[in-house]
């Protein structure tokens, strides 16, 4: 898949602190299906694109607005001539060019071992208050900052904890996450 117009070669985006390592994960299946949930939730409208607009609203809902002419300078290299946005392989360039602008690129060969520290650290994302389980007040806390429509319903969340939740405590512990996380099949990784 050819662009019509080369990403830049030197993108050095501006931050306000220091990136978290966390931007991308050392597991290739796991940051796979970590990028094509964003891809999902800034595709709106669900046609498979992401446009200006869209990236624009998913950034302004995780509060890291930017004006659409930075966004613009910063992604349009990345859409090809005659589509409307960013497809997930434009989406995945995107975010490698970022990636290894922001922290070098990673090593193609990840050892196993690195799953479980890669299952640690995306259960501490959702373990706000870092005791060890997910509760559905963390996971509402989460899916709010997304924007997903899930996190206006506690009953809704409550649910999604049960349908993981194998020792029935009411909350999500790192076993119960992590089995969850290894049944989740990536389509197209």
């Amino acid at each position: 898949m050819e662009n019509a117009a080369a990403p830049p070669a030197a993108m050095k985006p501006s931050l306000s602190k220091k990136p978290s390592p966390s931007f991308r994960l050392r597991n290739g299946s796991l940051n796979a299906l970590r990028l094509r949930r964003v891809f999902d939730l800034f595709d709106r409208n669900g046609d498979g694109e992401i446009t200006l607009d869209e990236m624009a609203s998913a950034l302004d809902a995780l509060g890291l607005g930017a004006d659409r002419a930075s966004l613009e300078a910063a992604v349009g290299g990345y859409i090809p001539a005659g589509a409307a946005g960013l497809r997930f392989d434009d989406f995945e360039s995107l975010h490698r060019a970022l990636g290894d602008a922001l922290f070098g690129p990673i090593p193609e060969a990840v050892p196993e071992e690195d799953d479980e520290g890669d299952m640690k650290e995306a259960f501490r994302v959702f373990d706000e208050d870092g005791d060890g389980y997910i509760s559905a007040a963390e996971l509402q806390a989460v899916l709010k900052k997304l924007g997903l429509p899930e996190a206006r319903n506690l009953a809704t969340v409550q649910e999604m904890i049960c349908n993981v939740d194998a020792d029935r405590d009411g909350r999500v512990d790192f076993r119960e996450f992590k089995n969850m996380m290894q049944g989740i099949t990536v389509w197209g990784a």
